[in-house]
């Protein structure tokens, strides 16, 4: 099958970030991409001025590309932190101020998937007070994805560089989705599969494919070592996603990785031009 076969997005939160973020949208439609996800774009406020909110919808739109995916507030990311949702007090409230405002952005534009990054361990707290504020918030986001027809995504990240995040492996991931199911009894919390991030932590990757895929609602790629464009590694990444499709997955690929030294619109000769528009 190959790359050609596969829906890809571009995360607009790591890839053209040379440019302003109301820039970006038009940047990957010029490059022949038709749909684009983002991290939660407002690291400093979880509940920004609507005119903000607007002009990021406009911008989208204008550019005529679909937000597929969305993050909740997550602190600060790219920085220290990994998440808001377990972290008691101050960010905890911050998390459940952005829960409907992101999910009345994301049904605004279309956008069916919502990622809650769960947060990292605090020292000095004890981990089940964390868990168990997680699973309520979880619980909270889940119900609001819900009620705008999208999947809530919880994510495994990878230890050496989210050493303080408790979910670094694919069977972490799949337990709490396990739970906030559970608790809701929805069945819209789904696993986000990042090969990145499970690779980093040493998984079987087909392994996981092979246990996980009827669970997983969103997969994200970049090569390893280094996070950059498929080639630039050792990451088999068209013989894993032809694993993924053949296994039933059918959803979007989020092309998560760095560009490199050379301008964002350059980062793509691995994949054809006529193979970056959603089919």
């Amino acid at each position: 099958m190959g790359f050609a076969e596969q829906r890809f997005n571009v995360n607009l939160s790591i890839l053209f970030t040379e440019l302003p973020l109301l820039e970006r949208p038009a940047a990957a439609a010029a490059a022949g991409f038709t749909a684009v996800e983002l991290w939660w774009p407002w690291v400093d406020s979880p509940t920004p001025e609507q005119s903000e909110l607007d002009a990021l919808k406009e911008a989208i739109e204008d550019a005529g590309v679909q937000l597929t995916g969305l993050n909740f507030y997550a602190g600060q990311l790219p920085g220290p932190d990994r998440g808001a949702l377990s972290v008691p007090g101050e960010e905890s409230e911050r998390f459940r101020a952005n829960i409907d405002v992101a999910a009345g952005f994301a049904a605004s534009l279309g956008c069916k998937a919502l990622n809650a990054l769960y947060g990292n361990r605090v020292e000095g707290t004890d981990p089940a007070e964390q868990d168990a504020l997680a699973l309520e918030n979880l619980v909270l986001a889940a119900r609001a994805a819900d009620r705008i027809g999208a999947i809530l995504l919880i994510e495994a990240l990878n230890r050496p560089e989210s050493p303080l995040y408790p979910l670094v492996s694919a069977p972490a991931a799949i337990e709490v989705v396990d739970k906030v199911n559970a608790a809701t009894g929805l069945g819209n919390a789904k696993f986000l599969m990042d090969l990145y991030h499970l690779s980093m932590n040493g998984e079987d990757l087909p392994s996981v494919i092979e246990q996980y895929t009827a669970k997983t609602g969103h997969v994200q790629i970049a090569d390893n070592p280094g996070r950059g464009a498929p080639g630039t590694g050792s990451l088999p990444l068209e013989q894993l996603l032809d694993q993924l499709k053949k296994a039933g997955y059918d959803g979007w690929v989020g092309l998560e990785y760095k560009p490199g030294a050379s301008p964002s619109a350059e980062a793509f000769g691995w994949l054809p031009a006529a193979a970056r528009a959603a089919r």
